[in-house]
């Protein structure tokens, strides 16, 4: 290629971290601790197997090592070498043969490709006390600089309240790549959802927020690479600021050279989507935000995509192992494992709460999102505190989420569990956070699918779950309530399965959860018997029913509205294929009636204030009827008893809010019931049956009023909803 131009290094400033150009040149800025030496390597194309030139960053201040270097611009490639001990009985694992990935990196330039060099142990021995000397640069992924120059117009979030938001989780692929009406370019792919077709789907189903599973930069585990598998999911995070190329629609050119720049060649980067990606990611989330949605981020921030401690150096392991992963105490070269997945962040080092927290930033400020929803967040908050490492609502990284001006406007939702010692805390979040309430979805599932003995705890889960929730100022909007969400079952297939099947995973069906409370009417899977479809539709209108009339927040599993399975796979993490793609067509042949159910349920939640509360109601006088804000019946028209509540025969009883809203509820698997409609409010009226899940679709031009005290034959195994109304005779 010629001679090189030299490149002109300067001192450069340790913040912000990162790669950020100034419209003049680059400054490179990265923190690590122990390390010893610290090169910065330059490539000329992403097909290069080694860099063009490396840069000694001499520089370090409160061990930020940085340099800035004239001229260098937007496509510049790059990556790291870091030099040290390694020392795996110390936890040091400094290999500087590995080039590795700037954690700040805006854009990623191409794939892993594994290779044992990626490994900093000999990598044939499985032994992690080796050291591998092979130069991984041909296999590593590369950092991009990037410059910001998208145009938001006159974007603003939707800044919807809790009380009136109906989430629905999504993934981007799996959401789009077999819509009909979605452009072939775009099918799979953030444009694809900013599309007319999807944006008008989810507002005829009611939704105000889409939650989407892991957009950043992802790593494929070696293990499902050589299944011929791959992370579809996403949980396995490479990168907290990049949007995932393949999620991308267009291939993108990129040139390291400022204007009139010499000191590079142009490079062009050919893969799927590239330094486009952001632009992309922004241009669907202005669509949204026009169509008044908003956008939630799944993020994990409790473990990373290298693993465990036989895991590839591919960035934060090669830059400083010890300060941003949790060592196992007596075992330095392990990771204690609250994840599940091999390793844990250590939310508890100063460095690595400033990386989630300029993360969590820089997706607010820069991308326009409004929430995230954190993975097993009880990890984020782990604290040691007398030898071991234990759940504090005080931790440090969760205090500086709730002081920070930027996150302050955003949604923050809480997946209150992980996988280490008393790791499931549901309700245990501070102020301001919203759960993913377990409670609800197990209440619910058991409620309707099991012996219908659950009425006392299922009425706490309709009235908003105050036990778990009642506490500390916080609102029956702190429970996320779900039925059905990515990880396990489909309502289809809660009510078309008995068993897993998840053989596909290649993990001999032991993974994924086994007790479900689903259940399949006698025929395992697909069938055509009319009475057993019937009783399946029942089934998943009574469980969206109940999700829908609950106070909290309800989100919606896609693909849920239109009778979508995944052929009984609850599990289906590594299945980029058929099995885990929204299958548009699905309600045509099976569930028509559930999407204009679930379009009547959306529109029961924006007309009823009491769904809305966002006080917990606990049956006090209150209203301008005079009656409780929420009171309690049985068949007989008769508030409920402590007898009642206890007495296993009763599966019968009603929820009256004093708005005017009855919902009665029959959890016997056998019996009709003549169930009295009860007085509301000593006031003169009728009530008007809005719907009934056992035979009656979501609505009806046929309006059917009933007196007070009427006796309405409430079927087996059904709910029913009735609007108090004033009518003349």
């Amino acid at each position: 290629m010629g001679s090189r131009p030299i490149i002109k290094v300067l001192e450069g400033r340790p913040y912000p971290l990162g790669a950020t150009w100034d419209g003049k040149g680059v400054n490179f800025a990265i923190y690590s601790a122990h390390a010893e030496r610290l090169e910065l390597c330059l490539f000329d194309s992403i097909d290069s197997i080694r860099e063009c030139h490396k840069v000694e960053m001499k520089d370090v201040s409160h061990h930020v090592w940085h340099c800035y270097i004239e001229d260098a611009g937007p496509g510049l490639l790059y990556g790291y070498r870091v030099f040290g001990p390694y020392d795996p009985s110390r936890g040091l694992k400094f290999n500087h043969h590995k080039l590795l990935l700037d954690p700040y990196a805006k854009a990623i330039a191409r794939s892993i490709k594994w290779h044992p060099s990626l490994f900093g142990y000999i990598y044939e021995t499985q032994d992690p006390f080796t050291f591998d000397t092979r130069d991984s640069a041909a296999f590593a992924p590369l950092g991009i600089v990037t410059a910001d120059n998208f145009c938001w117009g006159d974007d603003r979030s939707p800044e919807r309240p809790l009380s009136e938001t109906i989430l629905y989780e999504a993934h981007v692929k799996g959401l789009t790549c077999q819509h009909p009406r979605v452009p072939k370019a775009f099918q799979g792919t953030f444009l694809g959802i900013g599309t007319d077709a999807v944006i008008e789907h989810l507002q005829q189903i009611g939704v105000t927020a889409i939650e989407l599973l892991p957009i950043h930069a992802h790593v494929d585990e070696k293990r499902l690479d050589d299944l011929l598998l791959s992370n579809y999911w996403g949980y396995n995070t490479l990168n907290f600021f990049t949007p995932d190329a393949r999620f991308a629609a267009t291939s993108i050119g990129l040139t390291g050279l400022l204007p009139g720049s010499n000191w590079m060649p142009d490079i062009m980067y050919s893969g799927a989507g590239g330094l486009d990606a952001a632009g992309q990611f922004r241009t669907m989330v202005r669509k949204l935000h026009a169509a008044g949605i908003e956008i939630i981020l799944d993020v994990v921030f409790n473990h990373t995509g290298e693993e465990g401690y036989l895991g590839p150096h591919l960035s934060f392991r090669g830059i400083d192992n010890t300060t941003y992963y949790r060592i196992e105490p007596g075992r330095h070269e392990r990771y204690e494992n609250f994840s599940g997945c091999g390793n844990t962040l250590n939310t508890s080092h100063p460095a690595v709460i400033q990386l989630i927290m300029d993360s969590l930033r820089y997706w607010v400020s820069e991308m326009h999102v409004d929430g995230f929803r954190f993975d097993l967040a009880v990890a984020l908050a782990r604290e040691s505190q007398a030898g071991a490492t234990v759940f504090d609502p005080g931790a440090g990284l969760l205090d500086a989420i709730g002081q920070c001006p930027v996150l302050s406007k955003v949604k923050l939702i809480a997946e209150p569990w992980d996988l280490g010692p008393y790791g499931y805390r549901v309700g245990g979040f501070p102020p301001r956070w919203s759960e993913w309430n377990g409670k609800f979805r197990d209440t619910v599932r058991a409620a309707w699918l099991s012996d219908g003995g659950m009425k006392a705890e299922l009425a706490t889960r309709i009235s908003g779950s105050s036990d778990i929730f009642g506490w500390g100022g916080r609102h029956p909007q702190a429970g996320i309530n779900f039925v059905t969400c990515h990880d396990g079952f489909t309502l289809e297939d809660m009510v078309s399965y008995v068993s897993k099947h998840n053989e596909a995973n290649g993990e001999e069906n032991r993974d994924g959860e086994s007790h479900n409370f689903s259940v399949n009417f006698g025929v395992e899977g697909p069938v055509s018997e009319p009475k057993i479809l019937k009783e399946r539709l029942r089934h998943k209108k009574n469980l969206l029913a109940t999700l829908f009339l609950s106070l909290g927040v309800p989100m919606l599993l896609q693909g849920d509205e239109l009778g979508n399975s995944q052929s009984g796979n609850n599990n289906s993490y590594c299945q980029d294929n058929e099995l885990s793609w929204l299958d548009w067509d699905c309600s045509a042949r099976y569930d028509s009636e559930l999407l204009p159910f679930i379009s009547r349920l959306a529109e029961l939640r924006t007309t009823e204030s009491c769904l809305k509360s966002r006080v917990f109601l606990k049956g006090d006088i209150a209203g301008e009827h005079g009656c409780k804000d929420l009171g309690w019946f049985n068949e007989k028209g008769n508030e409920m008893t402590p007898a009642d509540w206890h007495n296993p025969l009763l599966k019968v009883f009603s929820a009256m809010y004093n708005t005017g809203l009855l919902v009665a509820f029959n959890l016997g698997l056998k019996d009709d019931v003549d169930l009295v409609l009860p007085v509301f409010c000593r006031e003169e009226g009728r009530w008007l049956l809005v719907m009934d899940t056992f035979d009656c679709p979501a609505f009806s031009e046929d309006l059917k009023y009933f007196r007070q005290n009427y006796s309405y034959r409430l079927r087996r195994h059904s709910l029913a909803v009735f609007n108090h109304v004033i009518i003349t005779d």
